[in-house]
């Protein structure tokens, strides 16, 4: 009974979901022709040398993030055990997503013209090859892709650089439920959760049709909804579904080797230049202004993390600080292409409270076992930076106002996306896992858990 409850409550989420999305649709219709109107009066595309280099360089910057950033950021957290298996399933990730990607997921992510689905159209990349790919890229891209003047990237260079993105966001969700998930399982679903959530999502918020970026306006400039709370909500519905780990509350769960940790989120710090200031898909001031508010983002958010926790637990520590300068560069990401350095620092200063607070108080006070923190920082931080995006957004920097330039609505744009996001991926999520869990299992045996995940899905050890 209480399982066909949970199923009516679900359908009934995304029943109320889906109709909410089709009435904003409808009501954002007669925005279309306007869009078309400036789009046939841009100058005709051509590749731009520049944009190009700055944006190849960007794929590499966002892809280190994954490996080696999160990889190394995940194992100093876990137990020495588990060390291989968490860095294995950052590792498998990026293979199985780049394959995903190019067959299926970047069609239905960012082309058709449908504000809910993409489509086929791109399947297996047969568009990339016969055609001007700079007019494809300025065309399928929307609000970004070609400068004033009509310079503009080829689209192998942005389909790679989705790519990266489409990468490190299923390898964010492992970390809530680290320590308990078995190999087949994490490939599934990981197949599964980037096709039906990620492409859609994704869909929704960067295409040129899509009904939450094109049609309602929702603000986020580089993934704040489509990577963080994606993922972190994602995380926390199977930290819920595959409940605690064996031992949790009387054995020592103290990370291993923090100074993995440390190292990875220097590398993810140095990687997101490419995943913020990248996202203007052009070498030029917006981008700037990027990488200068995710800068100062970033180290206000680690240092007010660092002095609550100092203020709190008597001691300011290494993973604090680490996590800190996470949080900040999760909120910021939103925001990062239309805010200016005093909104950033304000950013920064209260993603490392709230993230502090989502990561202790929050999780003890429900009882959930997220073991990384990825809700805790990736969905707490991406929905204060979304709706703060609403706060501080600069007519002058993205051509829409913020609250502090006298639009209101702004921000509650941003918490309609921002819901929406949540229901759907909380609902499909909740499906994918249980289909996962029919079919090959989710949770490794508790024998299998005590011995430690390298040696009993991999037959490997951290000597």
């Amino acid at each position: 009974m209480r399982i066909l409850n949970k199923t009516m409550l679900f359908s009934g989420g995304l029943a109320l979901g889906l109709t909410l999305l089709a009435t904003m649709g409808m009501a954002q219709e007669a925005a279309a022709p306007a869009a078309d109107a400036a789009a046939a009066a841009a100058p005709p595309p051509h590749l731009d040398t520049g944009h190009t280099a700055w944006m190849l360089s960007s794929v590499a910057l966002v892809l280190l993030m994954t490996i080696p950033g999160l990889a190394l950021f995940y194992a100093g957290m876990v137990r020495k055990k588990n060390i291989l298996a968490t860095m294995m399933q950052s590792f498998v990730i990026t293979c199985l997503v780049t394959v995903i990607w190019f067959i299926a997921g970047y069609s239905l992510a960012f082309h058709g013209d449908n504000p809910y689905f993409g489509d086929l159209s791109a399947f297996f990349l047969q568009n990339l090859l016969g055609e001007d790919q700079t007019a494809t890229v300025t065309k399928i891209l929307w609000g970004a892709g070609a400068d004033a003047t009509g310079g503009a990237i080829p689209e192998s260079v942005n389909m790679m650089f989705q790519m990266t993105f489409a990468i490190i966001t299923p390898a964010l969700i492992f970390g809530s439920f680290a320590d308990r998930m078995k190999f087949s399982a994490c490939i599934l679903f990981t197949v599964l959760w980037s096709l039906v959530v990620y492409s859609t999502v994704a869909h929704w918020v960067w295409a040129p049709s899509g009904i939450l970026g094109a049609k309602m306006g929702v603000l986020d400039f580089a993934g704040g909804t489509v990577v963080h709370i994606n993922a972190g909500v994602a995380g926390l519905v199977g930290c819920l579904v595959m409940g605690k780990r064996k031992g949790l509350g009387s054995e020592n769960f103290a990370p291993h080797n923090l100074a993995y940790t440390l190292i990875g989120a220097s590398l993810l710090w140095v990687g997101w230049f490419g995943f913020n200031a990248g996202s203007a898909l052009t070498a030029d001031g917006r981008a700037g202004m990027a990488m200068v508010v995710t800068q100062v983002a970033t180290a206000a958010a680690a240092l007010s993390w660092m002095f609550v926790e100092w203020i709190a637990k008597g001691k300011p520590s290494a993973l604090g600080i680490a996590s800190g300068a996470v949080a900040g560069l999760v909120a910021i990401t939103p925001a990062s292409g239309y805010v200016g350095p005093g909104g950033s620092f304000v950013i920064g200063l209260v993603a490392g409270v709230v993230c502090f607070w989502g990561a202790t108080s929050l999780k003890n006070m429900i009882g959930y076992d997220d073991s990384l923190d990825a809700f805790g920082v990736h969905a707490v931080g991406g929905i204060t930076g979304a709706l703060l995006t609403g706060v501080f957004a600069l007519k002058e920097v993205c051509g829409t106002a913020g609250l502090l330039e006298g639009n209101p609505g702004q921000v509650l744009i941003q918490l309609e996306g921002v819901v929406i996001v949540i229901f759907f991926d909380a609902i499909a999520s909740f499906i994918i896992l249980k289909i996962v869990d029919m079919l090959v299992g989710l949770r490794v045996s508790e024998e299998e858990e005590s011995d430690g995940l390298d040696i009993s899905l991999h037959g490997e050890v951290v000597h």
